[in-house]
């Protein structure tokens, strides 16, 4: 199967490595194809809720060619979700984004879990999401490590050290079981701190890899009865 990974920003940076990320957990039978939008056509990174508006365009862009390379799945790599309703419009294959994703695969290995995410004036964004998701009265805490977003790839060592000691705290005070990490950038330090501090600290990315082709194999496809039917013609 052939799975399009979606990273809304225009880093191609943070979409190497999230492809990276991907490929490590996918069967071998799949393939991953990481792309994102063009210099001019989205932003840097993905900080608030005006980008997201504006690499939403972008992503539905790149998801319609997809389509018509007749993909099997595609995924979302942002932890905002931008633009996941209208791609499940567009589209018939199943699409997940990867905050989505990862709250369901959290709840299946732990009863609650705390987010590690970047700025703190993006926590508004995790927020939504849980209550639209349903799982607010899972999440124990969101943790911010104050950092741009693209300091992931940039200074990756120090990121690391601050998210290390945000998951060491969120394992000692909140109550938890697992850790979700909020932010695509972030997923290839999701198994190294697993490993470290002895919990399930889990991607988005990888978690949305294996759901996708999960879905697959159940022959499941975005359903187009009701609100997820391809636009109307105008």
């Amino acid at each position: 199967m052939r799975i399009q990974i979606i990273n809304p920003n225009n880093s191609l940076e943070m979409t190497a490595s999230i492809r990276n990320s991907a490929i490590l957990v996918a069967s071998k039978e799949t393939e991953i194809i990481a792309v994102c939008p063009a210099l001019d056509q989205s932003v840097a990174s993905i900080e608030g809720h005006y980008d997201e508006a504006v690499a939403t365009v972008a992503l539905l862009k790149l998801l319609q060619q997809g389509c018509d390379e007749d993909v099997d799945g595609h995924i979302i790599a942002c932890f905002g979700d931008p633009g996941l309703h209208a791609a499940r419009e567009l589209v018939h294959a199943p699409v997940i984004g990867i905050a989505e994703a990862a709250f369901h695969v959290a709840t299946l290995v732990a009863t609650k879990f705390t987010i590690i995410t970047t700025l703190s004036r993006t926590k508004i964004i995790a927020e939504h999401l849980l209550h639209q998701y349903g799982f607010a009265h899972k999440c124990a805490r969101i943790r911010c490590i104050d950092l741009p977003v693209l300091s992931l790839e940039y200074d990756e060592n120090h990121c690391y050290q601050i998210m290390r000691q945000q998951c060491l705290d969120a394992k000692r005070l909140d109550g938890i079981g697992a850790i979700v990490l909020g932010c695509g950038g972030m997923s290839k330090m999701a198994q190294q701190l697993s490993d470290e501090i002895s919990l399930p600290v889990i991607d988005g990315v990888t978690a949305a890899v294996k759901l996708i082709e999960g879905l697959s194999g159940l022959g499941m496809k975005t359903s187009k009865w009701g609100d997820y039917d391809y636009p109307r013609l105008k």
